[in-house]
């Protein structure tokens, strides 16, 4: 009978003290998560308007410095508008049928719907505003299509890129999101991508190979040398991205936990040893070792490892690394001069050949490790072959749509703007003043 009291008046002091165990907690907002995401969610949007604009900007004529930096400016100003009306509807949300393999449908256009109380994904444990989730994807959009820029400038209209940008963040970026991350074809089928291997680099990267063809080279391009107005400016820009890339993959983790650790120890690595690479390479083909290429080496790492970050460890992050510089810099040096396109700051040479290869290292390398994978081949069966093989579809079928779309969206913004390249006089003059009445120096 004592024995029963006892456990009576401990229910009982129980019950006041803490509430009814079996009754549906009530989810809190986490602070740390959320502060976490906010800094990630600044990191990313430092890379365009800033790092990405100076990185562009300094390897540009000094007679087109300010176009090119205005075109990545303008790029994250009108992309972010593109994805608040219809990019992140497409991106994440819902549809019924099977085109929601494809796309998210239409039913949080201009963001409706989505409550400034909602939480980014209970379910997942993601316990910070929705918001801040679309703010943050937000920036992903902006510099993926701002990657784009760098294969084009010094001869593309500025009207006819603006209206470019706001097309092809919702037709082509935002279904493309959607297949990998928002829960499409290529999610279902276990695609692993961290932070946009095949969403951001290789997408933006074939993009910008796909404009530079249909627009055409330069004046002059392969008979006059065209140097960078500034390497310096260029390596500033390439530190400001390293420092934001931590926000582009450590905040990938969605939240203040390890894995976002582990994301930020592979990010350093992969460019530390991408750096040392690409520079001993210029040492021994070239006999001097270069800032630009020290510069275009981190790049090239930081791109590479991106879609792997939180998947793999030290071994493979070296391994990414030296590789994803040894491609991007055959893509840089040898495989544009065989083939003679003019991808006037390697859009394609650095971002679409080092996502590929960080798209199918990230099967070959990922951790089984339970914990850290998302689902898919390796993760529910322990086939690493099929891991690699859902890597290999992802890469060619990202490949495939950013091609096709972006076509179809560079004829539109063409036919609304009456052509897409500058004339012979203003292409001479330089961009800068020609269309925007501006000097980068008034001296």
């Amino acid at each position: 009978m004592k024995v029963k009291q006892l456990s009576l008046l401990g229910l009982l002091i129980s019950t006041f003290a803490f509430g009814d165990q079996n009754a549906t907690a009530v989810p809190v907002l986490n602070s740390g998560d959320t502060a976490w995401m906010m800094i990630s969610t600044a990191l990313v949007m430092l890379m365009t308007p800033i790092g990405l604009a100076l990185f562009y900007g300094g390897m540009t004529r000094s007679k087109n410095v300010l176009n090119t930096y205005g075109m990545v400016f303008m790029a994250f100003a009108v992309g972010f508008i593109a994805w608040v009306v219809a990019g992140f509807s497409v991106a994440f949300g819902t549809m019924d049928g099977p085109l929601n393999n494809i796309i998210g449908g239409f039913g949080n256009i201009m963001l409706s719907g989505i409550s400034w109380t909602e939480f980014a994904s209970v379910d997942l444990g993601q316990l910070y505003p929705k918001f801040v989730f679309v703010v943050f994807q937000g920036t992903f959009a902006a510099i993926t299509v701002a990657i784009a820029a760098g294969s084009v400038i010094e001869r593309m209209k500025f009207s006819t890129w603006i209206i470019f940008v706001a097309l092809w963040t919702v037709i082509v970026y935002g279904p493309i999101a959607h297949m990998v991350w928002g829960g499409g074809y290529l999610f279902n089928a276990g695609t692993l991508d961290f932070a946009g291997g095949t969403v951001v680099h290789m997408n933006g990267g074939l993009a910008g190979l796909v404009l530079a063809m249909l627009v055409g080279k330069r004046t002059g391009y392969g008979k006059v040398a065209i140097k960078p107005m500034s390497v310096l400016l260029t390596a500033l820009g390439a530190g400001l991205l390293w420092f934001g890339w931590y926000g582009f993959n450590a905040g990938s983790a969605f939240g203040a936990n390890a894995i976002a650790g582990v994301a930020m120890l592979t990010t350093t690595i992969a460019a530390a040893v991408a750096t040392v690479t690409w520079v001993a390479i210029e040492q021994i083909v070239f006999k001097k070792p270069t800032l630009l290429g020290a510069a275009s080496g981190a790049i090239a790492g930081l791109v590479a490892i991106t879609p792997a970050a939180g998947f793999v460890g030290v071994g493979g992050s070296f391994i990414i690394g030296i590789s994803g510089a040894l491609i991007a810099f055959f893509g840089v040096t040898i495989l544009k001069k065989k083939l003679g396109y003019d991808d006037s700051l390697d859009a394609f040479g650095v971002h679409f050949l080092a996502g590929l290869w960080g798209a199918i290292a990230t099967g070959i390398f990922a951790l089984n490790d339970k914990a850290l994978l998302w689902d898919g081949p390796l993760k529910a069966d322990n086939d690493r072959l099929g891991q690699i093989l859902v890597q290999a579809e992802s890469v060619l079928i990202v490949g495939l749509f950013t091609l096709i779309g972006t076509i179809v969206v560079y004829y539109i913004s063409t036919l609304l703007t009456g052509g897409s390249r500058v004339d012979y006089e203003t292409e001479e003059m330089g961009l800068d003043e020609a269309v925007h009445g501006e000097k980068v120096m008034n001296l």
